[in-house]
Formats: structure tokens, sequence, C-alpha cells
């Protein structure tokens, strides 16, 4: 089961980081692969919350279905998302380091399945971290420069 964590330290308040992570709208600003994710439910943010991610992945584009599976306001947002091929956990915890930084931890976990989800386990264990580490600095830049 491919799985990364990437922590960076943040010039910003988790305020901050956890608003625009929560701003689903946002995420194509800082990962790559989104095109689009798509939050189902209305009203305020919380767990259970139905979400739909498009992406692109090289010359192909796909959906997967998802939900917020953990929610607590300016400290952690989980979301997990499934496809015929693998279940993904989208997981973010920021602690605050004083009054204007703050350690965001990342992880990202990917349970592959069948045949297919095996044979590309590895390849997806090798991508992880560049892709991880990329999204972080992206969100990072994009949390520090308070847009």
């Amino acid at each position: 089961m491919p799985s990364f964590t990437r922590t960076e330290s943040v010039h910003a308040t988790p305020e901050a980081i956890l608003g625009i992570l929560a701003d689903v709208t946002r995420t194509p600003e800082w990962l790559d692969r989104c095109t689009q994710l798509d939050r189902l439910t209305d009203g305020p943010l919380a767990v259970g919350d139905a979400l739909r991610y498009h992406y692109t992945q090289g010359r192909s584009s796909g959906v997967m279905d998802g939900t917020v599976s953990a929610y607590e306001p300016n400290r952690r947002l989980t979301n997990t998302f499934t496809d015929s091929m693998m279940d993904v956990t989208v997981d973010f915890v920021a602690e605050p380091i004083d009054a204007t930084s703050t350690s965001l931890t990342h992880t990202i976990t990917i349970e592959t399945k069948g045949l297919m989800g095996r044979l590309l386990s590895p390849v997806i264990s090798r991508q992880l971290p560049a892709q991880t580490t990329q999204a972080m600095a992206a969100l990072k830049a994009l949390a520090e420069s308070g847009q």
C-alpha cells in the first residue's frame, strides 16, 4: 500500500491554510493533477460531505467519488476517494508553531484494488513522494502569499 507523509513549516496560520483546503474550488491552484474538485453537499463543510475529484494523469483523465472523512476546523481535514482501481486517503493536519507559523503535515495513502492496481502499486510508490512534495510546495506558497 503506497503511502507518503510530508511536513512543512508554513508562514501562515492554521486558519489560513485550512481555509484554502476547505474551499475545494481552490484545489487545482495547488494540486497539478486536479482539474476540478466539487463538493456535492450544501451547507458548512462537515464530515460525510460528498466530493467528486476530476483529474488528469498523463494523457488520461478520470473522476473519483469521495467524502470528507474527518474535519476539525483550523486543525485537520481528511478526504477519501475511491474508484475501481484504488482507494485514496488525503490527510492534512495543521499545528501552530507560533502566532504566524504552522507545521503542516500531509499524508496520502493509496490502497490499490485488483490485478491492475497491484501492478501499478510500484509505479505509484515511486511517483507519490514527488507529487506530494510538489503539492505541498504549491500549497505553502499559496498560503504564504495570503491569497
